[in-house]
């Protein structure tokens, strides 16, 4: 079987989640081409398990201090190098298409009649989850953004819905946890901006990742740029996260025993259903504003323990390795017996 995965690229979630796709599709015996889109082709980075990969353009949100600039959002699609984009993928050669919520492959997919699967957090928008601000709203701009055949969803919790735990890979590093340290990623936010809000907890060091090119250090605030090792061995070893609520770091946090201050990007409806799921399902502190209060009184909790997720990338390939015919059901059942088995072991244990 030959796929071509699609990779919406405007945040590292899904790029990291390819990351842990990779490996178990290429031992399910399946051949894959990648294509990325959603920024600019200097702006990836660690894409070594990608080999040859393609990059479109694609469509993105434009974002600043925090929120969705719709305006500017409009006024920077390119759509007609989007369809020239979407016209020209030729996918004769492909048995399925992936998409992690691209919307080339899938546009192309549909136009071409090939199989199509999509694999994401967002697909989970299509079913009753609880948080969702406009439901109706989310299903068609998911339906519009990357329509597929199959739409698989993923989240913290299955809400009887057809959708798999997170897509993560296990702990790259032992976690630990050094009391007065701090992640923060707040990817959208101006370096300044970040500066003044944590400036004034000097007992704490503020490990900030950002877009620069070197470290820069100012006292207990510790700039640095953006690193796939060096993000992980920080995540391992804090105590705490501060981001934005997009699923896949959070995902990546509570696995690591980390509690979790996440503060939505206003206008973004996805982070803004995903912050009231991680209020409902006690997972994390919501800051909708800037709060230093808010911020004193997180700092100050302690972190809750790990939580770790079953093996989805090996179930998943497997599943598309045989065709992608099985039932979805069965595929979700497995894996949350499986993620229900292992918080039992993980309880025990502690």
């Amino acid at each position: 079987m030959r796929i071509l995965y699609g990779v919406q690229a405007t945040g590292n979630g899904h790029i990291t989640r390819a990351r842990v796709m990779a490996p178990a599709l290429q031992k399910a015996g399946i051949e894959v081409d990648y294509l990325f889109s959603g920024r600019p082709p200097q702006r990836y980075f660690d894409m070594q398990p990608f080999g040859d990969y393609q990059t479109r353009t694609g469509l993105t949100f434009a974002m600043a201090q925090g929120r969705v600039r719709w305006w500017q959002t409009l006024r920077d699609l390119q759509l007609m190098r989007y369809w020239q984009d979407v016209r020209a993928l030729d996918l004769s050669r492909y048995d399925l298409v992936l998409s992690d919520f691209e919307p080339i492959t899938a546009w192309a997919a549909r136009k071409q009649q090939v199989p199509s699967v999509g694999i994401a957090h967002q697909y989970g928008f299509l079913y009753p989850v609880p948080g969702h601000l406009r439901p109706q709203t989310m299903a068609k701009l998911v339906r519009w953004f990357a329509p597929v055949d199959q739409a698989i969803g993923l989240h913290w919790h299955h809400f009887g819905q057809p959708m798999l735990p997170p897509l993560i890979q296990p702990p790259l590093y032992p976690a630990c946890c050094e009391r007065h340290k701090v992640l923060v990623y707040l990817a959208f936010d101006q370096r300044e901006q970040i500066a003044r809000l944590l400036r004034p907890f000097h007992d704490y060091q503020f490990y900030i990742y950002t877009d620069i090119a070197e470290p820069i250090e100012q006292g207990h605030l510790h700039f640095r740029p953006f690193s796939r090792d060096g993000f992980q061995r920080d995540l391992a070893s804090c105590c705490g996260v501060i981001c934005n609520a997009g699923f896949g770091l959070i995902s990546e946090a509570i696995q690591y025993g980390k509690k979790i201050l996440t503060r939505p990007l206003a206008g973004q409806l996805e982070q803004m259903s995903n912050a009231r799921v991680l209020e409902q399902l006690g997972l994390a502190v919501v800051m909708e504003e800037t709060d230093p209060y808010l911020l004193e009184a997180w700092l100050e909790r302690e972190p809750p323990g790990p939580q770790c997720w079953p093996d989805v990338a090996t179930v998943l390939s497997q599943w598309l390795a045989q065709g992608a015919q099985g039932p979805v059901s069965e595929m979700v059942a497995q894996l949350w017996a499986d993620q229900t088995a292992t918080a039992s072991v993980t309880e025990q244990r502690a």
